[in-house]
């Protein structure tokens, strides 16, 4: 059983919670992931990891209540566990192995939308943690959805926040916010990591595309089961098939077919559409997983 240790409320319907699990905080990095199960019934949930801590064995996840499972998860209280918390999962981001040399000459920034703002601090903060600035955008539709401000301030070299309406910070979107730093600011970034809703991901990797900058995004949101069996996560990124819980969940942004995910992650919401999907996507619809197949 992993017990909770700490329960906070971010912004209505999102909630922060550290989980009490050694094993997973002191083998996890960011941009892995973790799949919380309440009960031995209970749904698995696949989460990226928001923060962890080895020494006090904890690991932070964050997760916004969409359905019934999350409802559920959200009435949990400190002191109660979950059934299961399995990880780290996925592979780790890509710059905790770059060259030190190479990635300190770079300027990168971070954007990140809504909820995806909790998988881009624990990378943000590893950069801070290794001596490296970096700029960080958080992007919501109005303030009330704002999360994370203070923690990723105390770690980003420069941090904008930006709404939608307007209603706080920087009126527009994150593309909005990125022309401004670039075009009116004189910014001058080499790799931009963004995370959030897929259609903001797809369209900031429009705009970086136009601006010549290299991205990466996290494809996250498309997981369901996390192992690469059940076929919700494909996509296709340059031309070939890829699973998000195995093969990612980050790629280059400019490879990926942002409108295929889309297509079928409205598809793969029906057992017709399921049904459909596995017909034609044949041997390929599933990656296999742990090796055996399965059904």
């Amino acid at each position: 059983m992993y017990k909770i240790v700490k329960k906070r409320a971010l912004a209505d319907n999102i909630v922060l919670m550290d989980i009490e699990a050694p094993r997973v905080a002191k083998h996890c990095y960011p941009g892995q992931f973790v799949i919380v199960k309440m009960d031995e019934k209970g749904e698995r949930i696949p989460l990226t990891v928001c923060d962890y801590d080895r020494e006090a064995g904890t690991v932070t996840i964050v997760f916004q209540t969409v359905g019934a499972s999350t409802q559920q998860m959200a009435k949990y209280e400190v002191g109660e566990a979950f059934r299961d918390f399995v990880g780290p999962l996925g592979c780790k981001s890509e710059l905790i192995d770059e060259d030190p040399e190479v990635l300190k000459k770079k300027n990168i920034l971070f954007v990140a939308g809504g909820v995806g703002t909790a998988p881009v601090y624990p990378q943000v903060k590893w950069m801070k943690e290794q001596g490296y600035d970096v700029d960080c955008i958080i992007g919501a539709r109005n303030k009330g959805l704002i999360i994370l401000e203070d923690e990723m301030k105390a770690v980003a070299k420069n941090t904008y926040v930006c709404t939608d309406d307007g209603s706080y910070g920087f009126k527009g979107n994150v593309n909005d916010q990125i022309k401004d730093l670039v075009n009116n600011q004189g910014k001058k970034y080499d790799l931009v990591i963004a995370i959030g809703p897929v259609i903001m991901m797809k369209f900031v990797c429009i705009l970086t595309k136009e601006l010549g900058i290299p991205t990466v995004v996290s494809m996250n949101p498309i997981m369901v089961d996390g192992t690469g069996m059940c076929g919700a996560c494909r996509l296709t990124v340059g031309g070939e098939v890829k699973f998000a819980c195995v093969d990612g969940p980050e790629f280059d942004g400019h490879l990926v077919d942002f409108d295929q995910s889309m297509k079928r992650q409205q598809m793969y919401k029906t057992e017709e559409g399921r049904a459909m999907l596995k017909l034609q996507e044949g041997d390929t619809h599933k990656n296999g997983g742990c090796g055996c197949g399965g059904n």
